[in-house]
């Protein structure tokens, strides 16, 4: 009987990858899905992705944690600054400035903390004791939140010239006035500094800090007065403008 042949077919038996690397090359040819390619991998590297797994579970918690931590802190921090603010406005100093003080050394870090330590700082002053004022603010306003800052900076000015280190109170008054977020706080620091300048007898840099809020604040209800000082430190002979 005659065996029956088609094209193309040896009757050679078809080694299955050789079948696998020609269907691989022939154009068209149909790649495993992305999805199945990343199961692969994963198979493969069994023991690498369950540690990393691990990690990122752990990590997660640990940052879940820390976040639930904080806010707790915050929390606590806010309620006893309250009662801190509320000896503040009875007048009642000497509690207000303990409580202030606990805020700032329990909850280091948190918001609380920070307006805990300028309030502070005003109960120092309002009592008389600017040599303490500075004691809280002189290592933290350079690193006070930007929300914080200008007013440190201003408190520190003040202690300063209560002090009568004029000098040193100039040069935190411009520090607040380029830490200050708006225009009217910036004018008003740089008036404080002039009056600073001024009574250190530093007439170049009173002038300077006047002409600035000219110049810079023209609008403000600091430059009025500014215009003022310089015609007085100038005698007339500087336009104000300049």
């Amino acid at each position: 009987m005659a065996t029956a042949t088609r094209a193309g077919v040896t009757g050679k038996p078809t080694n299955p990858a050789t079948a696998a690397t020609a269907a691989a090359a022939t154009p068209g040819a149909r790649k495993p899905a992305f999805s199945d390619r990343v199961v692969a991998w994963i198979r493969a590297h069994r023991r690498f992705t369950s540690w990393a797994g691990t990690v990122l579970v752990v990590g997660a918690l640990l940052f879940i944690w820390t976040l639930s931590t904080k806010q707790r802190a915050e929390e606590i921090a806010s309620r006893n600054l309250a009662g801190a603010r509320f000896a503040f406005d009875n007048q009642n100093l000497p509690l207000a400035a303990s409580e202030l003080a606990k805020v700032i050394e329990d909850y280091s870090g948190t918001n609380a903390a920070q307006e805990g330590r300028l309030l502070l700082a005003n109960v120092r002053l309002l009592q008389g004791q600017p040599q303490q004022a500075v004691a809280v603010l002189r290592d933290y306003a350079a690193g006070a939140g930007r929300a914080f800052r200008g007013q440190a900076y201003s408190l520190l000015g003040n202690a300063y010239e209560n002090m009568g280190r004029t000098r040193e109170a100039g040069d935190a008054y411009e520090q607040g006035s380029a830490a200050a977020p708006l225009d009217f706080l910036k004018a008003q620091l740089l008036a404080d500094a002039g009056r600073a300048w001024t009574s250190a007898a530093d007439t170049a840099k009173a002038v300077a800090a006047y002409r600035r809020i000219v110049s810079e604040f023209p609008k403000e209800a600091a430059a009025s007065e500014a215009r003022v000082r310089l015609a007085e430190l100038t005698k007339g002979a500087g336009s104000a403008t300049q």
